[in-house]
């Protein structure tokens, strides 16, 4: 195995958090205007929700083919296409805006759904460059990015939205500006070099449940997902991610629809929701690698469950915002130690696939969750989506703690 130092792990991870920090800028709008921008262009309040469902539902079912094309061709190819892929979606989207079209609407939330899908693998390309037992901090140093896309997003697009109507064709403006952002994530993406799965390939650790395997061949899915840890860590991540998103997505309808505050100030209850998935990510990583995969699962959960369920006795934008910054607190202890602990069970070769697959049921069980929401919030309120939601993080949570011994570094390693 060659030294660590003779490899650009630096380089590329500051590339990696760079991109990831500019893409999330255009996920802050998505998650913000989502549902109003369907409900805008449609005129349909009572399927809310349905955009957001769209937009989940297709990067779900990108996310498990783009992960075998990682496998198969490396990181930096697919997520380049995919930031081309979102460009292009928010393009469609400002059309729609623009001229009311429901087809088109339904197009950009698919081209853009699909591009969040390859978009959220890049922790496949961070887990790639770090060795089992510094893995959380290197998807943490990735995931850091981030913070410069909350601040990014409230200072792009809060002058935007500022003292305007909510109608449709105000939102035109703000998707033009998300898609010129997609090009900058994209343009930074190409820099990274050598590709992170060839770097995977030099580091050489397996994990112990596939020492045996051929080196050049990946295990079927079937008997990854058998290993010792894996569902686990899947039912954690998933769970934290259907509900994250779901609420994140509904976050911008409850602010302005349920509680009437102005558009304007659904931009900084996102970015505190943004901000708390990032801020302390460095904190969560080492914390990750030293308490151990499983218990952090669960603390990650209950957080969220907490969180959410506080939703329904407030209604100020400050509580909200807060509110939100939990939820996003929670989500990143869940998914940073989900995210380690599905790579430390994968060789190079069998990585992309799992974190699509898991991608996948996240995805799909947001979407549900979005769909189900929207219809709740208009005819029962924000406590239907509050106690649902918090019903989805802790009941896995409760699951883990019961069957899975907590265990200390790299636990599956």
């Amino acid at each position: 195995m060659p030294g660590l130092e003779n490899l650009p792990i630096r380089r590329n991870t500051v590339l990696l958090a760079l991109t990831l920090g500019v893409n999330s800028a255009v996920l802050q709008l998505v998650a913000a205007i989502s549902s109003l921008t369907f409900v805008l262009v449609t005129g349909v309040k009572g399927l809310l929700g349905l955009g957001p469902a769209i937009f989940l539902s297709s990067a779900g079912l990108t996310a498990m083919p783009a992960g075998r094309l990682m496998d198969r061709l490396g990181r930096v190819p697919v997520l380049a296409f995919g930031y081309t892929l979102g460009c292009i979606g928010c393009l469609v989207t400002a059309l729609a805006t623009h001229t009311r079209s429901t087809v088109a609407v339904v197009v950009g939330f698919v081209l853009i759904g699909s591009a969040t899908g390859i978009a959220q693998l890049i922790r496949t390309a961070a887990g790639d460059m770090y060795p089992p037992e510094r893995r959380a901090r290197g998807i943490s140093y990735v995931l850091v990015g981030s913070v410069l896309g909350a601040v990014l997003g409230a200072t792009v697009y809060t002058p935007l939205f500022a003292n305007r109507k909510v109608a449709a064709h105000a939102l035109t403006v703000p998707w033009l500006v998300a898609a010129g952002i997609s090009v900058v994530a994209m343009l930074v993406i190409v820099w990274v070099r050598p590709d992170p799965r060839w770097i995977a390939e030099q580091i050489g650790a397996l994990p112990a449940a596939a020492e045996n395997a051929p080196a050049e061949n990946a295990a079927p899915l079937a008997e990854i997902i058998r290993r010792p840890g894996v569902i686990p860590a899947m039912l954690a991540a998933f769970s934290a991610q259907a509900v994250m998103v779901s609420v994140m997505n509904l976050a911008g309808y409850v602010v302005v629809g349920i509680h009437h505050h102005p558009q304007s100030d659904v931009f900084p209850v996102v970015s505190s929701h943004v901000f708390g998935m990032y801020v302390l990510v460095l904190v969560v990583g080492a914390l990750v690698d030293r308490v151990g995969r499983t218990t952090s699962l669960v603390a990650g959960l209950f957080v969220i469950g907490v969180s959410t369920v506080a939703m329904q006795w407030f209604a100020g934008v400050a509580m909200t915002a807060l509110l939100l910054f939990g939820l996003g607190i929670g989500w990143n202890i869940s998914y940073v130690a989900a995210a380690a602990q599905l790579a430390d069970l994968t060789r190079p070769v069998e990585r992309g696939r799992l974190f699509g697959l898991n991608d996948l049921i996240g995805a799909m069980l947001g979407a549900s969750l979005a769909l189900v929401g929207g219809v709740a919030l208009e005819s029962l309120g924000v406590v239907a989506l509050a106690v649902g939601a918090a019903v989805l993080a802790v009941a896995p949570a409760a699951w883990i703690l019961a069957r899975e011994p907590t265990a200390t570094v790299a636990d599956a390693a």
